[in-house]
């Protein structure tokens, strides 16, 4: 439970420079812009990093993952030949397939 910690310290730190923002702006004609602007820019970089975070901290598909992945044998009989000549096939010409006889 301590790994959620950092997701509400930094939620506290950017409400914090939300409300600096919403109270230092300067007073003018565009004023309601630029404090909408800010939190807006504050709130998105926030979630970005609060997703980020937590699917770094619980994956959705790391343990499908484990399960789907199988050693391969690379000492298998049906290896891919690769340029094979026309006289080891009676005439026909295999270019890097799959042969097994």
């Amino acid at each position: 439970m301590a790994s959620i910690l950092p997701v509400f310290f930094v939620l506290v730190v950017v409400v914090g420079l939300m409300a600096c923002a919403a109270i230092f702006v300067p007073k003018g004609p565009q004023q309601v812009l630029i404090r909408t602007s800010l939190m807006l820019a504050l709130a998105a970089c926030y979630l970005m990093w609060m997703v980020t975070y937590m699917a770094q901290l619980h994956p959705l598909i790391g343990e499908a993952l484990a399960v789907l992945r199988k050693p391969i044998n690379f000492l298998t009989s049906s290896r891919p030949r690769s340029f094979s000549s026309d006289k080891d096939h009676g005439g026909e010409i295999v270019v890097l397939g799959y042969g097994g006889s």
